[in-house]
């Protein structure tokens, strides 16, 4: 299969290209498309063939859930069997945007988009290309990140068509996306509301708008018996190929053990990469070493840590020493997230250095 890759950015939405892969769509094909949070992987959320091919284009879990996007909010009413008031709360104010709910599926809903399970994970996302596209589709799109199950998830297209080209029939090329982590991901089926993935959605800002809301015990931890609710609670997810090892510690502890480490690794062989700040990039000596940002601003360091995993990869390197990131969100920002996905990424491979 060859896949056809198309250029459309928020400020040249072409009808002629969204008609094609709405068709592509209707056929029971795979799209993949740019959002706000990272490029997607399309297919028509309905369609149980569908999803069945998302699984293996992926060479994703089948327990693993799909999210149905949507470009109404009205639209989640077809496939949930009753929207609470708490939903229509939440998608007043933050659809479109990079929040997925968990509610009761309808039977609108095939087991299989759902991962075998009676909840289906919605949302309505923030990208005007994304949204064009789901209603040249219909209005339902499933839509895992467009990544081979378990890599970092990818920001660029030019990722996308590294994991997925001959497995889709069409990438739409969006260029970088903004915010470079997947949406949050709140459950309400529960008693009281709970996120179980944290992103640029903060509890102190789902709180502003249903009070009480609880974080599931198993965001910054290895271990789960659960069954996986919601996508990357259960699996190992957004590895990079080499080995990644997270220190923490003081500044210093951090600059002194990882240089310590990066030379050991060196004299053995390895091609060693890290990721530090600003601040700290010109302490360290490895064989690639790269700033995601500065510390005091989150939202950088969350649109640069996908695509620096990718850069890892392209450049052969075996070994990842990462500083640690703020995963309190005590300011309300969106150091858990990071933090969330960084831990998935080690295999939870984090030493603390006091």
């Amino acid at each position: 299969m060859e896949t056809k890759i198309v250029l459309m950015d928020e400020q040249s939405i072409n009808e002629k290209i969204l008609a094609d892969a709405g068709d592509i769509i209707r056929s029971g094909g795979l799209v993949a498309f740019p959002t706000e949070t990272v490029y997607g992987l399309g297919g028509d959320a309905l369609n149980e063939k569908s999803s069945e091919r998302i699984y293996r284009a992926k060479g994703r879990p089948s327990d693993n859930p799909l999210i149905v996007h949507i470009c109404r909010r009205e639209d989640m009413k077809a496939i949930v069997k009753e929207v609470p008031e708490t939903a229509w709360k939440l998608a007043e104010v933050f659809w479109p945007g990079p929040l997925t709910m968990i509610l009761h599926k309808s039977e609108k809903i095939p087991y299989t988009t759902t991962g075998g399970l009676d909840t289906v994970a919605v949302r309505m996302p923030r990208h005007k290309v994304a949204l064009a596209f789901i209603e040249a589709a219909g209005g339902y799109i499933a839509a895992p990140s467009a990544n081979t199950s378990g890599k970092p998830s990818p920001t660029l297209a030019k990722y996308v068509e590294e994991d997925m080209s001959g497995r889709i029939e069409m990438l739409i090329d969006g260029g970088e996306v903004g915010i470079g982590l997947e949406s949050t991901i709140v459950d309400l089926t529960e008693e009281i509301p709970m996120i179980l993935r944290p992103g640029y959605i903060t509890k102190a800002m789902l709180e502003e708008v249903l009070g009480e809301v609880k974080v599931d015990r198993t965001i910054l931890s290895d271990t789960t018996d659960k069954a996986p609710k919601a996508p990357g609670m259960k699996y190992r997810h957004y590895a990079p190929k080499g080995n990644l090892t997270i220190i923490a510690g003081t500044q210093e502890d951090v600059v002194k053990e990882i240089n310590r480490r990066a030379e050991r690794m060196r004299e053995g062989g390895e091609k060693v990469g890290i990721i530090g700040t600003d601040a700290t990039i010109s302490l360290y000596i490895g064989d690639s070493i790269k700033s995601a940002g500065k510390r005091e601003d989150e939202e950088s360091i969350a649109r640069a840590l996908y695509r620096i995993l990718r850069e890892f990869d392209d450049e052969g390197v075996t070994a990842i020493y990462s500083e640690a990131f703020d995963d309190t969100a005590k300011s309300g920002g969106i150091g858990q997230a990071i933090m969330n996905r960084l831990l998935k990424a080690a295999g939870h491979h984090i030493e603390h250095i006091w």
